[in-house]
């Protein structure tokens, strides 16, 4: 097949342009003909929250990567429609993850379908944004009634979905992050990142948004710290702030936790990932809301248990007491998670049991489902 797909990719950093170019990368192990059509311009500067969008490492030599898009120049959208209607390609896939793209990709994706041969077919993140704008419905649904057929990674993305459109849409979970690498030695993650490997660390990781609930953490943290069970051990918040970093710095030294939480507070470049996911007993996603997340499946690679909240997808990927334990998304709850994940056993019990979880979390098995939903809509 002749496959264009829309989205981040290089030079934009972070997972979701690892995502496309993963995507790509097996489609075209496949024997398809695959191009990736990304940004001039993603985000304006003055709504982008982070230091910088992008990259500096040479592009990848493997991939056919083409920067065409410019998501806040309408002429622009009618042009890279236009020409991708004139090149034919049997579909494209767009990846959907929040309604500012929904102009440029409704438009986009209504010229191209528009030969009357390409489909459009989403791989869609989310439906609804975790912090709400009053232009999002319509912007979704101008984008969603652009799309032939979804692909989705939790139920409550289908069940949103829902209320906006009934077109095909089939379920298959965020595959695993290989790109990120293997694990290392425990001494040698502590050692790349300066920590004294003689003690223990729970591990926040990513972007720090409000709804990923850090104020939750540093509360139950700090529970524990009153109650005696934080003695030899560390939180590693390991991530760009993209809300203002003072209200936490503020929490932190009001509970008294300077000396027991390290902040490596910048975007974490892919070469340092598995450092993080070795050096650590286990991860903690105490978010608020949610509907899938990436730093699950950074986990699942390295065989890294997990602590999350019951809230969106979250409990579909991390099974409770498998793979980690699903809390409340309450300090009270966190709290008690993090103190049962150093009961006897339990680490090693979890990181045995990812081995054979992780099975289902592939790039193959997406592409599967991507291709199974083009043959349901051509």
């Amino acid at each position: 097949m002749k496959i264009t797909i829309l989205g981040p990719a290089h030079p934009y950093r972070g997972g979701l342009a690892s995502i496309m170019e993963i995507m790509a990368r097996t489609f075209q192990a496949r024997g398809n003909e695959v191009r990736i059509e990304t940004f001039t311009l993603q985000y304006p500067s003055l709504l982008f929250p982070g230091k910088s969008q992008t990259v500096s490492t040479p592009p990848p030599a493997d991939l056919a990567i083409r920067r065409s898009v410019n998501t806040v120049d309408p002429l622009n959208w009618l042009r890279v429609g236009r020409r991708i209607r004139r090149e034919r390609p049997d579909f494209v896939l767009l990846k959907y993850w929040t309604p500012f793209m929904a102009p440029a990709f409704g438009t986009i994706a209504r010229l191209a379908r528009g030969n009357g041969h390409t489909r459009v077919l989403c791989q869609i993140d989310n439906v609804e944004p975790h912090e709400h704008h009053l232009t999002d419905k319509p912007f979704n649904r101008y984008f969603l009634h652009a799309v032939d057929g979804f692909v989705y990674m939790s139920e409550q993305v289908h069940r949103e979905l829902e209320a906006y459109t009934d077109v095909p849409a089939l379920f298959s979970p965020h595959p695993l992050f290989e790109n990120f690498g293997q694990g290392v030695a425990r001494e040698e993650a502590c050692r790349r990142l300066g920590l004294d490997p003689a003690l223990h660390y729970a591990l926040f990781f990513g972007l720090v948004r409000d709804y990923k609930g850090l104020d939750l953490l540093l509360d139950a943290w700090a529970a524990l710290r009153r109650a005696g069970k934080t003695a030899g051990r560390r939180l590693i918040v390991a991530g760009e702030f993209y809300t203002p970093k003072e209200p936490y710095l503020r929490q932190i030294a009001d509970q008294g936790l300077g000396e027991e939480v390290i902040l490596h507070d910048r975007f974490i470049p892919d070469e340092e990932v598995r450092y993080y996911f070795s050096a650590a007993d286990f991860v903690v996603q105490p978010y608020k809301s949610a509907t899938q997340s990436g730093v699950t499946q950074i986990a699942y690679q390295f065989c890294t248990p997990m602590v999350v909240t019951d809230v969106g997808g979250l409990p579909e990927i991390v099974p409770d007491g498998l793979v980690g334990y699903v809390a409340p998304p309450t300090t009270e709850g966190i709290a008690a998670a993090i103190a049962r994940m150093y009961e006897a056993g339990t680490l090693e019990r979890f990181r045995a049991n990812c081995v054979d979880e992780r099975r289902r979390f592939s790039w193959d098995e997406m592409c599967d489902r991507i291709t199974e939903l083009y043959r349901m809509v051509e």
